[in-house]
């Protein structure tokens, strides 16, 4: 057969193609260190290439999120720390207002350190995060969430304006978590089995048992405990003690327990053994000379008829202690209120500590998932590189081999087209 020279050349020329483009595929390969440079290289490989970064940038994605998280919390969690150090300061400030031997002025002189913890209080309860979004607020977080405000006598309040939500974060896949604290749980709540509270007060309800409206007792009448004498017989039910002034001895009272369908409802399975008063699993010690119309509460904090609120304790131990003590109901409101405000501090260390408890509890849990992310992400590396990296040894082999092919090709090439039937004519 007779092959002609158009034939000998186009052979040859597409031999040198060949070798070249085996060639540059394998310099590429070793350029970019990648065996899979184009999806042609092979397509299965790349499919499941593509499907494994996907699972990488959802990976780091939610890594991202819990670094954001742990920011948030962390600095939830210092701020609680101070907030718990600020009660503890506070407790200690009204145990020594609460010695005899201060006077007036001395008591002013607590007072106003007490006022110092309050505004610290108030600054932390408006913390914001690296973003300026307030972190107390729930999901409100473009406004302070406590704000101070004054009503009609002069008298200074906090009100909350958030919401009762908690901001959440999905920190993995299967994992929603909450990054922030509301104020409301924080600043007006107490831990779940919060003991009972008395204050002697006049309270005003509202149908649903709420207190709108109270007055300062005009008696002299104050109270010790309320103490638990009887677990079992504790139910969470609130009470009141009324005194009638018909009688200025200090047990010439009646006594009201709260029903949530009819209300107050006059209550008598009580007992009176000198000045203890024992109900309802409960007693309290009462002394003094009280006058028509005073009442002492005893009710559960947290309940309807004692809601909590750290700022509004503070308020009543600041105002109690601003003001001059002349008469016996004087110093019975000051022991009162005293009274009430360390057990209502007490009540709301344990929350705040409860509260940074949770919080303290979510960073350990984002360390936990941190290492699953983490083993995750080493995972999908490793998956990939096996998918599309190069192997090194076998790739500078076959560049070798290319290599050689390519000059072969070359070398047979200009061999043949030097041949000539017309070099063996004479």
């Amino acid at each position: 057969m007779r092959i002609s020279s158009v034939t000998m050349f186009e052979q040859g020329t597409a031999s040198i193609n060949q070798q070249q483009s085996d060639f540059l595929n394998v310099s590429k390969q070793i350029a970019s260190g990648r065996r899979v440079v184009n999806p042609s290289d092979d397509p299965q490989a790349a499919s499941r290439a593509v499907r494994v970064d996907q699972s990488k940038a959802v990976t780091q994605q939610f890594e991202d999120a819990r670094v954001s998280a742990r920011n948030s919390l962390s600095q939830t969690e210092s701020v609680l720390n101070s907030v718990s150090d600020a009660v503890t300061s506070a407790k200690t400030l009204l145990v020594q207002a609460s010695s005899d031997t201060l006077s007036d002025v001395d008591r002013e002189s607590v007072a106003s350190e007490l006022r110092g913890i309050y505004e610290t209080m108030i600054g932390q309860a408006n913390a914001t995060d690296g973003n300026g979004r307030y972190l107390f607020g729930g999901y409100a977080d473009n406004a302070p969430p406590f704000v101070k405000e004054t009503n009609a006598a002069g008298d200074e309040f906090v009100t909350y304006q958030g919401d009762n939500n908690k901001r959440e974060q999905r920190i993995d896949a299967s994992r929603l978590m909450p990054v922030t604290e509301n104020g409301d749980s924080i600043f007006k709540s107490v831990p779940s089995g919060a003991g009972y509270v008395a204050e002697a007060k006049k309270f005003d309800f509202d149908a649903e048992g709420k207190v709108t409206d109270s007055e300062q007792n005009s008696g002299s009448v104050t109270f010790g405990g309320p103490q638990v004498t009887n677990v079992n017989d504790v139910d969470g039910g609130s009470f009141r003690i009324n005194y009638s002034g018909t009688d200025p001895e200090v047990m010439d009272f009646t006594m009201e327990r709260y029903d949530s369908e009819n209300g107050w409802e006059n209550f008598t399975d009580f007992e009176v053994n000198g000045d203890t008063v024992s109900f309802g699993g409960l007693s309290i010690t009462l002394n003094g000379e009280p006058e028509a119309g005073d009442e002492i509460l005893v009710a559960q904090a947290g309940s309807e008829q004692r809601e909590p609120n750290l700022f509004r304790t503070m308020e009543e131990a600041i105002r109690v202690l601003e003001n001059p003590v002349e008469t016996d109901a004087d110093k019975a409101e000051l022991r009162n209120t005293l009274n009430t405000s360390m057990r209502d501090l007490d009540n709301a260390l344990d929350n705040v500590l409860t509260v940074r408890a949770s919080a303290g509890a979510r960073l350990n849990e984002l360390d936990v998932v941190d290492a699953v992310g983490s083993n995750r992400m080493l995972n999908y590396e490793q998956t990939l590189s096996d998918l599309v990296d190069l192997d090194y040894v076998d790739a500078i082999s076959e560049y070798s081999l290319r290599q050689v092919g390519l000059q072969a090709s070359q070398q047979a090439f200009a061999d043949i087209k030097g041949m000539s039937l017309f070099d063996f004519l004479r």
